[in-house]
């Protein structure tokens, strides 16, 4: 994209070089102490200037008390009206110097006013403090300045934002000046410059930039409104576009979720054809596990903190999947061949646990703190975000659905519970103890959920209640996709993830998740046996 746009960008920064550079001069000539004399008018325009003035010097040493003044920690001393900055230490106040920051001794109660500030004299701090941060040695820190400056930059900025620009070397930065010296350009430049300046513009697919377009229509006339007119239409494709793959990353990762709250039900659902309605509370164990395992790192390994998730998989799975066998031992082997029955024990079974997690961690929501390489997005353009946490759940439900597979397909275990699964009697007849198997299947069904515990305490609240959210979607999976069938399990919560994500911007959460209800419906009453039937004698009888 720069080399795109750096032929028209150079024709900006020369106008903006041609012209005489006023303020650099005034501040090489004057200390900053000096400048910082503007700051104590009564009036916020006579302010606005000074700032303004500060922040197109481009001295460094300016930014602390303009930070303390946006924070309303700037004052102005009674006693010799000097500018200072008001710190507190240890329960004390002290006065400091707003340019050299040597602490003036302390302060004394209403020996100072504090300087006041407006809601605009707010927006042009903050664009004068990323002004001064555009020569950080951090690219990031850089980055940031040039985005923020996007919004509020002015006329007298442009020196400056030229300067920068030259001196930059990081691409990405670099891109974002040209963004924003467009931008400014576009708000204060002659008609040649705002042209040019819609050029560039045009070449940034980002809502940010489509605003702008459409606020400068309102007063461009002749070629210049063709020229925002055509620019506009341009980015609106590629919105739309981003708009697209946004709602099928966002329907991926929504299906990831779904994926790993059903599969451990579709397991156990499709070989004891339990209809497990406390399966929502093994994913709420694997969550609260996830919090109990960082607590115990935080207070015996605190620097291993954020490690702390990896340690809570195993756990949350041997925890949830010990849970479920003893549940299955205890209660549900008895219940087999009655499903009612089955259904309304599972279900006090699962109010039971929530008031018994709910008795020992309260009713409130529990804090886990997401690693650091999990925090954050990944940037793809303007108008395509992917953040970290979800990419996180999307690799690892793919992780949790292969080795599923692997361990039915290739093990020994999963031949036998595949033979459960097909014929139960002739499974008997060989030698299979189907009451083992169906213990164990439980157990690794449960402890799955466990494992969606530990996906879900990433994005949702850890509650008493984490299950109930999802209980009735994995339902809806297993039976979309086929009664015990792993890849229809896997097509099903994509589909309906994909398809919830593109509803939703058109009928809202609510109604989204009821239209796929009665579409789920309206399936079955086609294939009752869902997209992947399972085949054998005792399924076909």
């Amino acid at each position: 994209m720069l080399r795109t746009i750096l032929p028209l960008l150079t024709l900006l920064l020369a106008c903006i070089t041609l012209q005489p550079p006023a303020t650099a001069q005034t501040t090489a000539d004057q200390t900053g102490t000096e400048l910082l004399d503007g700051l104590r008018a009564k009036s916020f325009k006579a302010k606005i200037a000074a700032v303004e003035k500060l922040a197109a010097g481009g001295d460094p040493k300016v930014a602390a008390p303009l930070t303390a003044m946006l924070e309303g920690r700037l004052h102005i001393r009674k006693s010799d009206r000097a500018l200072v900055i008001l710190e507190k230490r240890d329960g004390k106040k002290f006065f400091v110097d707003p340019i050299s920051g040597e602490t003036l001794g302390e302060a004394k109660s209403r020996s100072s006013n504090k300087v006041r500030v407006n809601n605009r004299l707010r927006g042009v701090l903050r664009s004068a403090l990323g002004t001064l941060t555009l020569f950080s040695k951090d690219p990031d820190i850089r980055l940031k300045a040039a985005r923020a400056i996007f919004k509020s930059a002015d006329g007298n900025s442009l020196t400056i934002l030229a300067k920068a620009y030259l001196d930059e070397t990081d691409d990405d930065v670099r891109e974002a000046l040209a963004r924003t010296v467009a931008a400014t350009r576009l708000r204060h430049g002659s008609d040649d410059e705002k042209m040019a300046a819609v050029k560039i513009l045009t070449d940034f697919s980002d809502q940010g930039v489509r605003d702008l377009l459409a606020k400068a229509a309102l007063s461009a006339k002749g070629d210049l409104a063709k020229a925002i007119s055509l620019a506009a239409a341009s980015i609106d494709q590629r919105l739309a576009f981003f708009g697209v793959l946004q709602n099928l990353f966002q329907g991926i990762s929504l299906g990831s979720v779904l994926l790993l709250a059903a599969i451990g039900l579709a397991i156990t659902f499709g070989v004891m054809g339990v209809i497990n309605m406390a399966h929502g509370e093994m994913v709420m164990l694997g969550a609260y596990t996830t919090h109990v395992v960082q607590v115990l790192v935080l207070q015996h390994f605190p620097d291993a903190v954020t490690h702390s998730l990896l340690l809570s998989i195993p756990v949350a799975f041997l925890v949830a999947g010990l849970f479920g066998v003893f549940l299955e031992r205890s209660v549900i082997r008895f219940l087999y061949g009655r499903p009612l029955e089955t259904l309304l024990a599972t279900w006090g079974l699962s109010l039971m646990l929530q008031q018994f997690v709910r008795s020992i961690f309260g009713p409130t929501n529990r804090e886990v703190i997401a690693p650091s390489w999990m925090s954050g997005s990944i940037e793809i353009t303007g108008g395509l975000v992917l953040t970290n946490n979800r990419i996180c759940i999307i690799i690892f439900a793919a992780a949790v659905f292969l080795t599923l597979t692997l361990l039915i397909r290739y093990t020994d275990f999963g031949l036998r519970m595949r033979a459960v699964t097909q014929n139960r009697s002739m499974a008997n007849a060989v030698g299979i103890r189907s009451n083992w198997i169906d213990a164990m299947t439980f157990g690794l069904g449960s402890g799955v959920a466990g494992l969606a515990g530990v996906a879900l305490s990433q994005i949702d609240n850890v509650s008493p209640n984490l299950g109930q959210g999802y209980i009735i979607d994995s339902f809806l999976v297993v039976v979309f996709g086929g009664v015990g069938n792993l890849w229809g399990t896997l097509v099903g919560a994509l589909s309906l993830g994909v398809a919830n994500k593109f509803l939703e911007p058109y009928t809202g959460a609510v109604l989204a998740k009821i239209l796929i209800l009665v579409l789920v419906i309206l399936f079955i009453q086609k294939r009752p046996r869902g997209l992947f039937a399972l085949k054998g004698r005792a399924v076909e009888n």
